[in-house]
């Protein structure tokens, strides 16, 4: 009978090693995992190509339109009115018959005042009668000079009184176109603010109705008197350059759609406020249709010129740092970001024009930037602006 006797010791040794190299192995694995797990994947953005163009430099400012000229319809003769002619919120002639009162009392002046004509001319007449008699008997020496010239003195009398009965008439007969009330301008009237049967008095302090000229119209909008001047070379040299007598100005209203048409600024009729320091400045549209009413908020673009060879990139592309640097993520042939201060100039259309830090050919980062880090790997794709394929092509 032969017995076997094992080694306990080499057996756990042998074991120990297979479960080292086991355990070695298992953590290859697991490290060669972790590291591809660590690795980020790409960020998604969308950007645009930059590229030279031409960009009219158009200046943006708030205004109001206001009417080119405004009157109170008054009366001039104190009375009851009798009747409203016109319509309310409808276009008046200058002329046109508005309100008519009561001419009753007016007839009956205007027949006395004829009669005191009548009677004055009938004094005029004796007296020139009188005054021609004492003529002839003075040139026979019958007469006395005293009684000649009293009766000259009668006749300028009666010549005075016969032309101060005359201008009564006159101004009676005034009084009694008065009554008919008519619009000293054309334009649109608005409500009537005294009815049929009111009293209505020449010194009172509320007129009957309102017409405004809306044919052609104001928009009035404020200034930096710092930048006027630079304002008023820039779109004077391009009114010049288009050929125009006046710079151009544009209308746009408060949903952003734009106005059909163009106008011209009105450097003469600029006035400063003393309190701001703003220079209120006025343009001049035609108003065919009537779209634009007084009051209404309205945006005002001047164009000042063009700039050839721009690089511009969207508004939303623009960041700053918290010390108010510009900069934006530029894509380089690696397809890494890269973050690049730059210098925007000015913002025309929702579209920042950069003066330095920017090349052509550039892909700038426009959306999906706020994840982003300098050197990080991005997936970039074209961008495509939404907004401006919902309001439709540009004009």
């Amino acid at each position: 009978m032969v017995i076997q006797v094992f080694d306990t010791s080499m057996f756990y040794v042998r074991a120990a090693g297979v479960l080292a190299i086991a355990l070695t192995l298992a953590g290859c694995g697991d490290g060669k995992q972790a590291g591809a797990e660590q690795a980020p994947p790409a960020t998604a953005v969308s950007v645009v190509t930059v590229a030279p163009e031409t960009l009219r430099i158009i200046n943006d400012l708030p205004g109001r339109i206001a009417p080119t000229r405004i009157a109170e319809v008054r009366p001039r003769v104190a009375g009851i009115l009798v009747e409203r002619v016109f319509k309310q919120g409808t276009i008046v002639r200058e002329g046109d018959v508005l309100y008519r009162i009561d001419p009753a009392p007016f007839r009956v002046r205007v027949n006395s005042a004829k009669a005191a004509l009548q009677r004055a001319d009938a004094t005029r007449v004796l007296a020139k009668q009188q005054a021609d008699r004492q003529t002839q008997l003075k040139e026979r020496d019958v007469t006395t000079g005293q009684l000649y010239d009293r009766a000259v003195a009668e006749l300028a009398q009666a010549e005075a009184d016969e032309a101060s009965a005359r201008a009564g008439l006159e101004a009676a007969q005034l009084d009694l176109q008065y009554t008919d009330v008519r619009a000293p301008i054309t334009g649109r009237i608005g409500r009537a603010l005294i009815t049929e049967g009111a009293l209505v008095s020449v010194g009172g302090s509320e007129s009957l109705a309102t017409i405004q000229q809306l044919e052609p119209v104001y928009a009035d909008f404020t200034q930096s008197a710092n930048e006027l001047l630079t304002l008023k070379r820039a779109a004077q040299a391009n009114a010049k350059e288009q050929g125009r007598d006046a710079a151009e100005v544009r209308l746009k209203f408060d949903d952003g759609s734009e106005y059909a048409h163009d106008g011209r600024l009105l450097f003469s009729e600029a006035a400063v406020d003393a309190t701001t320091g703003q220079i209120t400045l006025r343009g001049e549209f035609p108003n065919p249709d009537g779209d634009l009413l007084p009051g209404m908020y309205v945006r005002v673009q001047i164009v000042q010129g063009e700039q050839r060879d721009a690089l511009s990139v969207p508004e939303r592309a623009l960041q700053r740092d918290p010390g108010g640097q510009a900069q934006l993520y530029v894509v380089n042939a690696e397809r890494k970001a890269e973050l690049r201060s730059v210098t925007p100039s000015r913002l025309v259309n929702g579209r920042w024009i950069i003066g330095n830090g920017l090349n052509a050919g550039d892909s700038v980062v426009v959306e999906g930037f706020q994840t982003l880090a300098p050197g990080a790997t991005v997936d970039p794709k074209p961008w495509r602006n939404q907004s401006a394929d919902a309001a439709g092509p540009a004009k």
